[in-house]
């Protein structure tokens, strides 16, 4: 485990984060915000930041299905138990659990902490009572989440039954939390290599953050060396058919939890594996200021797109008669809207929004998007290549060269 309270170069954290944060804030609220809000950019894609969505601890999501030891690496991480907490071979985490720091034990229910400003989960009201009937906040005196935050969500269930009574819509959530927190780990459970529909379903929701995203091999020490290349491979073969990117991804072995190894063959690789992902960890807080401003650039690239696309469809829309038929065509000839602003603009084809999901939220949106945007006059190309040259605090410039992580004691 590694001693998060002797990293004396954290203290110099909070002071750096601080002053590029409210850079960033500003950059938001002068340059980014007056685009999405002219092109109802919130309407489409994500509600508008906050405060607290720049202030807020680095965050690790923990995804997985059920029984697969996400709430238990949750304590071996912190080493002590947290208010909410239940284990065991069922499914017993049946809510979203974030896992914060305060100075005394206690639980705040979903729909308190929704409305708590100094949080930055106020955006999730959207979801409804059905969401925050299953969402809590866990806050302790805990010397790991002095520096970071970690959200335990409940583990994801196989059969379509199961998956609609949830009431709310899963991966929705996920995805809202996927692209506010710094790092999301996906469990996998040794003895369940199967990836359910839902499971399936959650990881194309995430498609957009391969960056974020870790994957651990979960309770490796039940089975003998053999049995784990076989696992191993097995897994890598199911992560190939649903993560469809070019590269390997990044696999930690290990058993996480405090109880000695039921099959010690692999001992030494499974504390070189720990050791890796708790340093990948560690370095969170002193990365946090160049992710969120990695964050905020790539979404004034997806508002400016956005722009052109809702001021393409203006130009096509009647002003009086024949508005409904017209937007059923628009609507299902949009990749050709696509095509036409890549040329025409010289944008690359990553930076437009998945089309599937566009052509969903026009349904609702189109009419009025357009009918409130703007004729575009450069606003979308000016306003967000502004963020670019915007002199960036000296701080930002001082996080691209971290001071050594420290090792593990």
């Amino acid at each position: 485990m590694f001693s998060w309270s002797k990293n004396e170069g954290k203290k110099k954290d909070p002071e750096l984060f601080q002053t590029v944060s409210d850079g960033l804030k500003r950059l938001y609220r002068t340059k980014l915000f007056p685009l999405e809000d002219t092109y109802r950019f919130h309407d489409f894609h994500s509600p508008a930041l906050e405060d607290a969505d720049f202030d807020n601890k680095p965050m690790v999501l923990l995804v997985g299905q059920y029984s697969t030891g996400k709430t238990t690496f949750i304590r071996h991480l912190m080493e002590q138990d947290f208010p909410g907490m239940r284990i065991g071979p069922e499914p017993t985490t049946d809510s979203f659990i974030a896992v914060m720091h305060g100075d005394q034990d206690g639980v705040i229910p979903g729909n308190a902490l929704v409305v708590d400003p100094k949080k930055p989960f106020r955006k999730l009201n959207a979801f409804g009572n059905a969401f925050l009937n299953r969402f809590m906040c866990a806050q302790l005196p805990n010397p790991v989440l002095e520096s970071i935050s970690i959200i335990d969500t409940p583990g994801i269930l196989s059969g379509e039954k199961q998956r609609i009574s949830r009431g709310y819509d899963f991966a929705a959530v996920l995805e809202w939390f996927a692209e506010r927190v710094d790092r999301i780990i996906l469990l996998f459970d040794a003895h369940k290599l199967d990836i359910s529909d839902e499971f399936s379903e959650v990881i194309r929701a995430l498609k957009n953050h391969e960056d974020k995203m870790r994957v651990v091999l979960n309770k490796a020490d039940q089975i003998g060396t053999q049995q784990l290349m076989r696992v191993y491979g097995a897994l890598m073969w199911s992560l190939g058919k649903i993560i469809n990117t070019p590269e390997v991804v990044r696999v930690y072995i290990g058993s996480f939890w405090a109880q000695p190894l039921l099959v010690p063959d692999n001992r030494k690789l499974f504390e070189a594996e720990e050791q890796d992902l708790f340093r990948d960890i560690q370095s969170l807080p002193r990365n946090a200021a160049l992710r969120k401003l990695n964050d905020l650039i790539k979404r004034a690239r997806l508002a400016k797109v956005h722009a052109y696309i809702i001021c393409s469809l203006k130009k096509e829309m009647p002003s009086v008669f024949g508005k409904d038929n017209k937007k059923k065509e628009l609507i299902s000839n949009l990749g050709e809207i696509y095509v036409k602003i890549e040329k025409e603009h010289q944008i690359s084809p990553g930076d437009f929004p998945k089309l599937s999901k566009m052509q969903v939220s026009g349904q609702k949106n189109i009419s009025y998007g357009v009918c409130m945007c703007l004729r575009l006059t450069g606003k979308p190309r000016a306003c967000t290549q502004s963020l670019y040259p915007e002199p960036v605090p000296r701080a930002c410039t001082q996080s691209l060269y971290p001071e050594p992580v420290p090792r593990a004691c």
